[in-house]
């Protein structure tokens, strides 16, 4: 009676083992395919969340630029992108999302008071006051010799036409004469 239950438990273990190992490759493989599922999504949750950073950060300086223009404008400022570009870098937000600024004296500030000062200490970004003054032209009135000619500055390039960059040199030698005084009306 033994050796029958020996054999049964032989028999049984043999049976066992043949059937773990027709398993264990299935398992295997499906354990492989478990693993390469999760290693993709986990690579695609981290490309998601360095989109979504990037877009924070994209909107973050669009929310930015848009306050600093709008305090420029806000205190008056006409010339607008070359303002911008003197005060950008000195703006920074802070962690609880609010605009600060570093003074000359390296104080802190608000960007309303940090606009309101650097526009104080610069009002040429401001229109002028006065459209006229010592000096002022009242017009297109051409001087004795004048014929009506005007200057664009961007049209002088080098290698410009020789005939008309004389045109430019005379007039601009007739209305140096008449500024300095040395021709009369």
């Amino acid at each position: 009676m033994e050796e029958i239950r020996t054999l049964i438990k032989q028999v049984i273990r043999e049976y066992d083992s043949v059937e773990k190992d027709k398993r264990e490759p299935a398992h295997r493989a499906e354990l492989a395919e478990e693993r390469r599922r999760r290693e993709s999504l986990e690579k695609r949750v981290n490309e998601l969340v360095e989109e979504n950073q990037r877009s924070r950060a994209i909107a973050e300086e669009a929310e930015r630029t848009t306050a600093i223009r709008s305090e420029l404008q806000r205190h008056g400022v006409t010339k607008l992108d070359l303002a911008f570009r003197a005060v950008r870098d000195d703006v920074k937000r802070t962690t609880d999302g609010k605009l600060i600024a570093s003074t000359p004296t390296g104080d802190v500030v608000q960007l309303s008071e940090f606009i309101e000062s650097f526009v104080q200490e610069n009002p040429e970004f401001l229109p002028a006051r006065l459209s006229g003054g010592a000096g002022a032209t009242g017009g297109a009135k051409s001087g004795p010799g004048g014929g009506g000619f005007t200057v664009d500055i961007e049209k002088i390039k080098p290698g410009m036409d020789r005939a008309e960059l004389e045109k430019i040199r005379d007039e601009v030698a007739r209305v140096a004469l008449h500024t300095l005084g040395g021709g009369k009306r």
